[in-house]
């Protein structure tokens, strides 16, 4: 079993990472799924970055919903870390643990890979339910009290996923529950609360009010703008799989305009050069 407690590099990308959630500015994560996109947001600034589960199973091969062997996962989170000098924060979805002690040594195995937070959901993978409540709150607790037992504060970020899974609740009811479970998880010992697809306004208002954790949200056509949220008080605004989305469109589009053979000369006079790239790879 490899040594458990974070070397104060470690140390210091979580707690500059717990930080980030509370300076008063947004913290932008577009989210990545391998190391040069994670060397590339560090060199034009960004200050911390985060991994889509998405993302990753697919640019793999793999569809999401903890399909992409776990081992794999790790390699890759290990090497994300590696790669860059700022926190790094992982979407793991629920751990891939089907019971708590398989998920307090995941999570052991998560810490060794140098990972300063992660996202974790109440979804019920292949159905179309939610953790129970008082469950969520166990795990969650296990994972803190492991994490400490380490020497880690790593991030907890927990998602809600009661906009995307609570399809018998009505929209108000689906705030209450968001509420409820946010308020939870904070006792439980989250450290942010991300309910995921939420779009409406007063309702991200509500949340970032009552519960009292760094609200999460994602960037999706229909939400308010970022000088709003701002002003509402969201902590972390992340892409999801939607970089992945945008990198996979400009590829097919500069793909289908070559297959008709269309002039692309236009987007190769402004693509990156190799220099560049291959600068932002440190050296051996």
């Amino acid at each position: 079993m490899p040594d458990q407690t974070p070397t104060n590099n470690q140390t210091e990308k979580e707690q500059a990472f717990h930080r980030l959630h509370h300076n008063g500015e947004i913290l932008l994560l577009p989210n990545i799924w391998d190391p040069l996109g994670a060397l590339l947001l560090q060199d034009i600034g960004y200050p911390a970055v985060a991994t889509s589960s998405s993302a990753i199973a697919l640019s793999r091969g793999y569809h999401d919903g903890e399909k992409l062997p776990f081992d794999e996962l790790l390699s890759i989170l290990k090497r994300i870390v590696n790669s860059v000098s700022i926190p790094v924060t992982a979407d793991v979805e629920s751990g891939y643990a089907s019971d708590n002690f398989i998920l307090k040594e995941h999570v052991k195995k998560l810490l060794d890979t140098g990972i300063a937070g992660i996202n974790f959901e109440d979804s019920i993978h292949d159905q179309n339910g939610m953790v129970d409540i008082n469950e969520q709150c166990k795990k969650i607790e296990l994972i803190r009290k492991t994490a400490n037992e380490c020497g880690s504060s790593l991030f907890i970020n927990a998602r809600v996923d009661t906009y995307i899974k609570a399809d018998h609740l009505n929209n108000d009811e689906k705030l209450s529950e968001t509420l409820k479970r946010g308020k939870a998880y904070k006792d439980a010992g989250a450290d942010g609360l991300y309910p995921i697809i939420l779009k409406d306004k007063n309702h991200i208002e509500a949340i970032t009010k009552e519960v009292g954790l760094p609200v999460n949200i994602t960037l999706l056509p229909g939400i308010p703008t970022l000088d709003v949220l701002q002003n509402i008080g969201v902590a972390r605004l992340s892409l999801a799989s939607g970089f992945l989305k945008l990198a996979a469109t400009t590829m097919k589009d500069i793909a289908s305009k070559l297959l008709k053979h269309e002039d692309i000369s236009s987007e190769m006079d402004g693509m990156v050069s190799s220099d560049y790239l291959n600068k932002l790879i440190p050296s051996k």
